[in-house]
Order: structure tokens, then sequence, then C-alpha cells
């Protein structure tokens, strides 16, 4: 391309025609100008919110339900044929666990069959239960015939699927279960179902977050009350938001665990845009400015950082909505929502709040500022600025050193295993996991992760012996290596249809029974298929869980290459560049690619102690989402103010180094907070909670600290006045966004 179709969009500004009359008001400084002015309004307004939401969510309550269906995929084929024909397996099941049948003392041992009888014809009659198979009506198959055979099993048939069950439902099915506990007899509930009365939750996870931030905060600022209101505006943006999808959860279908993804990335997001505003803030309050008009030029400056940072995360969460999975679908919405509260908290909310105190806070900070100058310190972010010059000394060096090690972090990535946490995993002493326990201890391992191979042998017009079919089935399963076990037929309304239910030798999350369900789909039941011209489907939770890890694999290359690519796109509009998008979409894939490893190597291989398993198939695309947007946060905030120095002098080498200076504490101080407050959920009894506070801690812990301030200022002095250059034809076609801060007001 020809040198005069690429040219400095700074530069041709600066030959442009003299100014004219001062710039009109930006919509942020409008904005920024009636809260302050009306700050009372405001925060009764926002009061009013907060209070309605809540009190009409505690009053109508919510209805999360989990959506796992995957349409197209063997294991909901199964599930779909299973409920057309009237199948017993068409619902899923729960398991009344007993331990210590065969140890009761004399004369107690038919008190307590007595008591069991009772008691399952009570479960009977429950709502959702369809049927009750009694633990004494094949005792050989569901008492253990292994050591003291003390462990025992009845079955309660549900009419529904798990994740449609309630937990008032469940609740009942437990306490009624419990009434024949005594004697030496222990019972737990076990079941998919089942651990909804081991959901997880927060604990002191939040708490503790919020605690760390103001300890942050109080440090960066030296004042509890501006410490306080970042957590104040972070607070009110999530106790909306939650309230607000409660009452949506009745008329959408939103996964459980919603409401814990949305305080953890609410709280982090919230106390992140309002520290960028009011770091702002006390800059323009420092430079001699009264409060009004510092509002203003900091919503004018920073309100535009976050209102594109929002703008980023809320369409790379909106991009979950292409994977066309029903169980991130309602939880991408519901976090986009959180992040787009929060950001019109922090324009909204904390311009009113920062009224209220603003004459507090023009003496504070003017007088440390005057306190600094008459001890004769270095003015604010020396620091940062020694630190730049040091990297734009060696700036190759530092570029090759932080890259290579952030390679190696994401090294264990490429042996990342999907999978979902079952109640193996649940916190000790929960009834589900300690039915989970007694099963594998008596039953074997690969009990609580049966197969349901459904066999079709229907011939369109739904004639054929599916029973037939069925056996031969069961004859093949039995002699598959890593099959423990293969029922007999079981039969449905339809005679064309049966199944046979498949017993790993392995648990659920052994990556052995993932490779037993591949074989089984690759090559036993296609080979018996030949034989006996009956369709076979594997299905069953083990297997459903399965094909949505495979199915989040196969959709993840497009979602990416959506939410790069629009991000892409906003960044050339703000910053009028090509060289500068590009830099912050790979270093924003090194971020979330050495977050994936780390994840890998504590939870997957079992570093530090943690129990080893899959990670959660849906964790890496969600943490994709918020990270890649919270990246483009950081990228905006420092990139911004370099240009705005770039503009301003048209020294490159200093822009980097002054735009460093202004934003390195900044930028440092949000990053600790974020780190803190997802940190935080690794106090959480759930794996999953553990595992996406952990991933995103370690995520923003590498993009605030190794890029924001090491490669980000090499990878500049290595671009020098390129990074603004952006093709003529490029310039015309994308829209002009501005950043910069308005000098004329």
């Amino acid at each position: 391309m020809p040198r005069r179709h690429l040219v400095s969009t700074t530069s041709a500004r600066a030959a442009a025609a003299p100014p004219g009359p001062p710039a009109r008001p930006s919509v942020f400084e409008r904005v920024a100008g009636f809260a302050h002015r009306h700050r009372w309004t405001a925060l009764l307004l926002w009061l009013a919110v907060l209070v309605g939401v809540q009190g009409a969510s505690m009053a109508a309550g919510s209805d999360w339900r989990n959506d796992f269906s995957m349409p197209g995929t063997d294991s909901q084929e199964a599930a779909d044929l299973l409920e057309e024909n009237g199948s017993a397996q068409a619902g899923d099941t729960l398991d009344i666990v007993f331990d210590g049948l065969d140890s009761a003392g004399p004369g107690t041992e038919d008190r307590i069959k007595d008591r069991i009888e009772g008691m399952l014809a009570e479960v009977a009659e429950l709502p959702r239960v369809a049927q009750v198979v009694s633990v004494y009506e094949e005792p050989r198959q569901r008492i253990s015939d292994g050591g003291s055979g003390d462990i025992g099993y009845a079955t309660v048939v549900l009419t529904v699927p798990s994740e449609r069950m309630t937990l008032p439902e469940v609740e009942r099915i437990y306490d009624a279960a419990r009434t024949a506990a005594g004697d030496g007899l222990d019972v737990e509930l076990g079941g998919e179902a089942a651990r909804l009365l081991a959901e997880e939750e927060g604990g002191p996870a939040e708490g503790v977050g919020i605690l760390s931030a103001l300890v942050v905060l109080v440090l960066m600022f030296g004042t509890v009350i501006a410490a306080g209101l970042p957590v104040i505006a972070a607070v009110f943006a999530v106790g909306g938001s939650i309230g607000f999808i409660s009452l949506a959860s009745h008329a959408f279908t939103i996964a459980d665990f919603t409401p814990y993804v949305m305080t953890l990335v609410g709280l982090g997001v919230g106390i992140d845009y309002a520290l960028l505003i009011f770091a702002r803030y006390r800059a323009e309050l420092v430079a001699g400015h009264e409060p009004e008009r510092a509002t203003r030029a900091a919503l004018d400056a920073a309100g535009r950082t976050v209102f594109f940072s929002g703008c980023t995360v809320i369409v790379a969460l909106l991009g979950l909505v292409a994977l066309g999975i029903g169980a991130l679908q309602g939880m991408a919405l519901a976090v986009a929502c959180t992040v787009l509260v929060t950001m019109l908290a922090s324009l909204t909310l904390l311009p009113a709040l920062l009224g209220v105190f603003g004459r507090r806070f023009a003496r504070q900070f003017t007088a440390k500022a005057a306190k600094r100058a008459a001890k004769g310190r270095p003015p604010a972010g020396e620091v940062w600025r020694r630190w730049g010059g040091l990297v734009q000394r060696h700036p190759l060096p530092a570029l090759v050193v932080a890259v290579a090690a952030l390679l190696a972090m994401a090294a264990p990535a490429l042996g990342m295993r999907l999978g979902f946490a079952d109640a193996g995993n649940d916190p000790a002493g929960t009834t589900s996991r300690e039915a989970y326990d007694l099963l594998s201890e008596g039953f074997g391992p690969g009990f609580n992760g049966p197969l349901v191979v459904v066999a079709n042998a229907g011939d369109g017009n739904g004639a054929g012996n599916g029973q037939q079919a069925a056996a031969a089935a069961s004859a093949a399963l039995n002699n598959t290596p890593g099959v423990a076990q293969a029922t007999g037929p079981i039969p449905s309304e339809n005679d064309a249809v049966a199944t046979v239910i498949a017993f790993p030798e392995t648990s659920p999350q052994d990556e052995a029974t993932s490779d037993l369900v591949s074989e089984l789909r690759g090559e036993v039941l296609p080979r018996l298929s030949e034989d006996t011209g009956a369709e076979y489907l594997v299905g069953g939770a083990t297997a459903g869980l399965e094909d949505f890890s495979g199915t989040v694999s196969e959709r993840m290359p497009l979602f990416v290459a959506i939410v790069v690519g629009v991000s892409m796109l906003l960044l050339m509009a703000v910053f009028r560049s090509v060289l500068i998008p590009l830099k912050a979409a790979v270093l924003n894939l090194l971020s979330i690619g050495a977050a994936l490893g780390a994840m890998t190597l504590v939870f997957g291989d079992g570093m530090l102690g943690v129990e080893s398993g899959p990670i959660e198939a849906f964790l890496p695309v969600m943490i994709f989402a918020i990270v890649f947007g919270l990246s483009m946060d950081y990228e905006i905030f420092l990139v911004s103010r370099i240009h705005e120095e770039w503009t301003r002098t048209r020294d490159h080498a200093a822009a980097v180094r002054e735009g460093l200076g202004h934003t390195g504490a900044v930028i440092t101080a949000a990053g600790a907070i974020m780190i803190m407050v997802f940190g935080a959920f690794m106090l959480s009894d759930g794996r999953m909670l553990q595992q996406m506070g952990f991933g995103m801690a370690v995520a923003i812990f590498v993009d605030a600290v190794v890029i924001r301030c090491l490669i980000v200022p090499a990878a500049m002095q290595l671009m020098g006045r390129h990074a603004w250059w952006l093709p003529r034809w490029l310039a015309r076609a994308l829209p002009s966004v501005r950043l910069e801060k308005r000098e004329a007001r």
C-alpha cells in the first residue's frame, strides 16, 4: 500500500484548522454535572430502586433452573426417545442409601425393616415421585455383598429431570428418608437432585473480598470515607442486579449458581470502575479544580474508559449466546446485566456521592499534596515513570522474557480436561457426598455414574423388538473392558425401545470413563448395530456431561473469534490505530491462557494439595468473556492516557512514561482489589466458585502487573510513532470516538 495512504490520525488533527469556540460538554460531563447538582435526588432514586427490587425479589422468591440440554447430541436424543416412549428412565432418580442394614442389634432388624418400608411408602406419595423401588425388592443387587454387607439403597424414580427439581421438593424427600434412621442405621440421600441440599454458597468470600478491597482503598486514598465510596457503588449495583435477575428467573431459564457468579463479577468490576473514576477525580482536585468541575472532568476522561470497557465486557458476555448452550445463555445475560448496572452506578451514583463529600475531599487531598510538596517528595507517579524509563531502555529483552514466561504458564492448558464436579466433590458431611462415598464403597466407583444405553429397534412405524436388541447390547457391554456390569433389558411402553444400564469400573470424573463413552459410541455399539439393525444411543448424566464438554470445546473458536473481532473494531475506533488493537488482543489472549494453565495445574493436576479433577466445562469460556473485557479496561485506561500525552507533546517516549506514571498506581491498586475479591472465593466450599475465583485472580494479576506494567511499555516503545497510524480508507470507515480529556470547558 502506498505510504500516502497510511496517516497518523493525531498528525492530521494537528494540521487541522485553528480551534473554534469551546466544544460543547460531552454527554458524560452533562450526566456527571446533573448527578452532582441533584445529588440527593440521584441517591434517593438509587436507594428506591434497590429497596424496591430487593423487596419484590424477597416477596416473589426465585426460580433458578439448570438447563444442560444439548440438541443434536447422543445423550439428548436418548433422553428425548425415552421420554417419547414412556420409559421409566426418562426421569432421573434419587438414591436413598442405608448404612448399617446388617449391623443392628438383636431384636431390631425387623423394626428397622418396618421403618424403612413405611418411610418408602411415604416417599412414594410425595410430589415429583413416579415410583419407589425398595432396597428389599432385589436384595442381591441392592445390598452390597462385599465386606459386612451393611450398605444398601432404594431408588426413587422422579417424574422430571433432576434440574427441574426444586430445593423444597428435594428437602421433603430428604426429611422423609431421615425418619428411618436410628438403631445404628444411617440414611443419606444421593443423586444429582440431592446436590441442591449442598448448594454452593460464597460463604465468607464476599465479606473477605470487600474487607480486603477497603484495606487497599484506605491505603491508596488515606481516608475511610473515600475508600468506602467505590464499595458502596459496587454493593448498590450488585444488590439491584441480583434482585432483578431473581425476578427474571420466573420467566427465563437461569442456572442456580448464577447469583454467586454475579456477586463475584459485580463486586470486582464495580469497585474497579468506581476506583478508576475516583482516582481521576482526586487528580483533578489536586490540580486545583472545584469539586463539581473535578467530577465532570473525571467522568469526561475516566468515565469514557469505564463506558467502553463495560461495553466490551457486555459484548464478550453476549458472545456466549453464540455457543447455543442454554445453561450458559441465561448466566451470560445475567452477568451482562450486572456489568451494565455497575457501569451505570459508576457514571451516575458515584458522581452523586462525590457531590455529597466533595468539599471534604477537596480539603483533604489538596492538603496532602501540599504537605508532600513541602517535604520535597517527588510528584505522584515518579516511581512508575522511572520504571517506564527502565523498560524503555531495554524494551526487547523485557518483552521476550515476559512473553516467554506467560507462554510457559499457558502451556499446561493444552492438556486441560473439561467436565463437571459431581457429588464426590461436594463438601464433606453433606448428604449427597456421604451417599456418593457409601455407594462407591459398597458397589464400586462407577456406580455413581451409570450409562443409559437406549436400543431403538423401530422400523419407522414403531414395530420392532427393542428388548431383543437391548439383550444383545447387554451381552456386548458385559464383555467390554471398562464395564463393571450391565443390567438386562428394561422395557418401555413402546416394544421397539428398551434400555440397558451399564456401570463403568471407574468414577464419573475419571478420564477412563470418558474414554469408555467414546469407545462405546465409536466402536462397540456401531458394530452391534450392524449385526442387529437397531440404533443404539448412549445417554445418562455422565454421557450428557461428556457431550456438554465436547460441544463447548467445538464451539469455542467461533466464540473467541466473535469477541476478539468486535473488541478490535472497538479499539480501532477509539485509538485510530491498527497495531494497538492487535497488540491488545494478543496480550489479552496470553493473560487468559496463563490463567487457564494455572487452573489446569492446580485443579486438574492437583498441585498445592487440591483434589484433582476436570475443570468445569463452562468456565474457560466464561473466564475468557469476563477477563477479556476487564483487560480492555486496563488497556483503555493506560493507552488513552498515553495517547493524551502524545497528542499534547508529540514525544512518544515521554508519553509512554507519563501515561504509566499517571495510571500505574491506579491499575496496580485496581488489580490488587480484583485479585482479593476474586481470590476470596477460594474460601468457598464449592469447587466451581474456587476454580472461577482462582482463574480470574491469576488472569488479573498477569494482566495488571506483567502485561500493563511491563509488556505494554516495552511494546509501545518498540512500535514508536507507528503505534498511531491507520489506513486512510479505514479511518474514513470507522466512527470517530474520543477518549481524551477535554481541555476547554
